[in-house]
């Protein structure tokens, strides 16, 4: 069953615009890079040679990058190098703009990698890398391409996505978010938004409940991909060898999402999860261990970190003061096995799932402002989100938990100017509008227009 991705759209847009560099596609693993990537290669081009760096067809390529290394080495010279070396390697290469060539695992190779540049200034064809980037990043032989890479992420099926996989996306699309829509749909999007925080957009899991998998198959499909990044990173960190070691670090993240926000007290997420792991591993783990642990998992696509703006003061910005799972799924399996309340989970999804949406925004092309999503303090009160528009210059103060979370600081920033609006994000709600205070229900978050 194939999955309608958005990235496939920007990859369309890339291939399209004139002059343009090898397209890197980054991402977590089990997101669908590759499957996405040579689904696009094999219907926009007529000839595509797919190497994987971490295969026979990688093993092979890179023996022949090391033979014509050492033939022009030892004085042999080539009026075009690259077009020698995949020529050695597919014989009835074409270099032409109809021609693609796609290296996956590229983490791999730094000697391959740091060849992008080459690749794209000799070759007419187009080149897409992708990979993990795990090793990459702690490994100081590799050197970033300036200017020679354009960028695309791929992330988790949004919920959009995950509608439009089950045959929903046009009663999303017509859903009004003031209420303007009849019951009925507001109550089939609020219980596909409940399957949605449940299962994640991993499109393996997303798949299994197409299939008609019970939820408890569900999260099984969800564990082994857990289980896949854990042993993926058993390659790179020789000083944390134990699974219940990084079991540990994932639990640390979901207490931490579960506290309030302005109670830590360094003001600083990194430090927060050094104090809850090392006393638990304080004779297994080092705090340096779990540092260069935040950066990976950062870097991997599991979490991704949020500013902090004292006083809903916007030019304060204090980065990576709060942090989120990159996918919901992801986050209730940890929240639930911290012990989190029921109750609270649920307004925890409901938070990360706004973050989600808001880190989409920053990205180029960019609609609010800052580094990342930010949470905002007040006095003695906290903002769950402060956005900034960047075309308007307006601010909004956002409000997603329910139940005992009234909201009163984000009425507050109101009242005292610290914010142009007010945004109710919530669950079990039809939406409204009441002056400079909206309300809207969260899972229609994707739709709302700053």
């Amino acid at each position: 069953m194939y999955l309608k991705r958005k990235a496939y759209l920007r990859m369309a847009e890339w291939k399209k615009r004139p002059g343009h560099s090898t397209l890197e596609v980054s991402g977590a693993r089990q997101v669908g890079k590759t499957y996405l990537v040579n689904r696009f290669a094999d219907e926009q081009y007529r000839k595509k040679i797919y190497i994987n760096l971490l295969e026979l067809s990688g093993e092979l390529f890179l023996e022949q990058y090391r033979e014509l290394w050492q033939e022009m080495k030892a004085g042999k010279r080539f009026p075009n190098p690259m077009q020698e070396l995949i020529k050695r390697y597919q014989p009835d290469f074409e270099d032409s703009d109809d021609t693609i060539i796609i290296l996956d695992e590229i983490q791999e190779s730094a000697d391959i990698y740091n060849r992008i540049r080459e690749f794209t200034r000799t070759l007419k064809c187009d080149f897409i890398i992708t990979g993990s980037y795990l090793g990459r990043i702690l490994k100081p032989e590799f050197k970033y391409s300036s200017g020679d890479l354009d960028a695309l992420e791929i992330c988790t099926l949004d919920f959009e996505e995950f509608l439009d996989a089950l045959g929903y996306s046009g009663l999303y699309e017509q859903m009004d978010l003031y209420g303007g829509s009849d019951a009925g749909t507001y109550q089939k999007l609020q219980e596909l938004y409940y399957d949605y925080c449940a299962i994640g957009g991993y499109p393996g899991v997303v798949l299994r409940y197409l299939e008609k998998a019970s939820m408890q198959e569900c999260r099984a499909e969800l564990i082994k991909i857990i289980r896949l990044f854990t042993n993926e990173s058993r390659r790179y960190f020789e000083d944390i060898l134990d699974d219940a070691a990084y079991e540990n670090l994932f639990l640390g993240v979901a207490r931490i999402l579960a506290k309030e926000k302005k109670g830590f007290k360094e003001d600083s997420f990194s430090e927060e999860l050094q104090s809850i792991v090392v006393k638990d591993y304080s004779s297994n783990v080092t705090k340096a261990s779990v540092n260069r642990a935040i950066d990976w998992l950062y870097s991997s696509g599991i979490i991704g970190f949020a500013g902090k703006l004292p006083g809903c003061s916007i030019l304060d910005f204090k980065a990576k003061a709060r942090c989120y799972f990159m996918d919901v799924g992801l986050a209730g399996y940890f929240l639930e096995k911290a012990g989190v309340p029921k109750e609270a989970v649920s307004g925890l999804l409901n938070e990360n799932f706004v973050y989600l949406d808001l880190r989409r925004r920053i990205a180029h092309p960019s609609e609010i402002a800052l580094e990342t999503p930010a949470f905002a303090t007040l006095g003695n009160g906290e903002i769950d989100f402060y956005v900034k528009e960047l075309a308007s210059e307006q601010t909004y103060a956002i409000e997603v938990k329910s139940g005992k979370n009234s909201g009163r600081t984000a009425a507050e920033a109101l009242e005292k100017k610290k914010a142009d609006y007010v945004l109710y994000a919530k669950g079990g709600t039809y939406g409204g509008k009441a002056g400079r205070m909206i309300t809207i229900p969260v899972y229609g978050i994707a739709k709302f227009k700053f």
